[in-house]
């Protein structure tokens, strides 16, 4: 098969790995920097043209999309999506994992565990807010976000409202979610391929950061996962319609409570875990590809 993996960096572990295995089971690869991609719109003729050329006879793309290009690049995904090219993540999907509120909405609705939340942008009533979620201390995030950034840890009712307060003088759209003291500055990432987690970890913040991701500087160690927690990850993949991402959850008194699906996930797991994700995700696409377009019936 004809391969594109959607990357803006041809060197990054997670792209190299990919193009290292799909080649060593016979597979023609590319990288493709879908931020220099652009597109032609004419009736019935969707093109993609990169770096002067327009592309042709690609059989499948592994999108690895940065957040901060989600909009573009899950444009560039859909043009492929319209040419019928197989995609490891669909930009629909792509484009709703990257919503922190639909996110939550999705994962509530399909009886997930999450810390309990509140979206909110204009309200003069921040006390209620904060007694929604059982008071400070808060973890107060931006609606769209990644690896962690855009979000605050409140520790106090007077914090939570600055902060509340700061982000509507901004205009900017936020949520308020329950502190999880007994999980703090630490969570369990599973990796999801197919259905089936193959790797997961458990990853501690360091320097006393109550965020534990790795992009934070965050130190991971394997882990097995409880039944519960596995369930609840291929539960959290299937909630969000995506057969290949990572699912970020913490452990609380009263089980296992999803934080965030991650639709791009890196794959430093593999060097945690010692598990190859990448061959996981090779197999996925030789057994998937080739086969019937499942329509997404979760909505944007």
């Amino acid at each position: 098969m004809n391969i594109a993996i959607l990357s803006n960096g041809p060197k990054n572990y997670s792209t190299a790995r990919l193009k290292e295995v799909f080649q060593a089971h016979g597979h023609s690869v590319q990288v493709i920097n879908y931020s220099r991609c652009y597109v032609t719109l004419e009736r019935g003729n969707p093109v993609i043209r990169y770096e002067g050329e327009e592309l042709r006879d690609i059989d499948v793309i592994v999108p690895r999309i940065a957040a901060h290009l989600t909009k573009y690049g899950s444009s560039i995904v859909r043009q492929f999506e319209m040419q019928n090219v197989f995609t490891t993540t669909s930009s629909i999907a792509m484009n709703r994992a990257r919503d922190k509120l639909r996110s939550t909405q999705l994962l509530a609705k399909a009886g997930v565990g999450i810390p309990k939340t509140v979206f909110a942008r204009e309200t003069a009533d921040l006390d209620d807010v904060l007694d929604q979620v059982g008071g400070a201390p808060v973890i107060i995030k931006v609606a769209r976000g990644t690896h962690g950034n855009g979000v605050v840890l409140a520790e106090t009712r007077k914090a939570a409202k600055a902060v509340m307060q700061a982000f509507y003088v901004e205009g900017v759209s936020f949520l308020v979610q329950e502190y999880i003291e007994e999980s703090a500055g630490t969570d369990i990432r599973a990796f999801v391929v197919g259905g089936q987690v193959v790797a997961s970890m458990k990853r501690q913040s360091l320097d006393d950061d109550f965020r534990s991701n790795l992009h934070q500087g965050g130190e991971g160690k394997p882990i097995k996962l409880t039944d519960e927690e596995r369930k609840t990850a291929q539960k959290a993949a299937r909630a969000m319609g995506l057969p290949i991402c990572g699912v970020d959850m913490m452990r609380s008194d009263r089980g296992p409570l999803v934080l965030e699906v991650n639709a791009s996930p890196g794959f430093g797991i593999e060097k945690v875990t010692g598990h190859n994700v990448a061959e996981k995700i090779a197999e996925y696409v030789e057994q998937n590809a080739k086969g019937k377009r499942r329509k997404d019936r979760i909505g944007a």
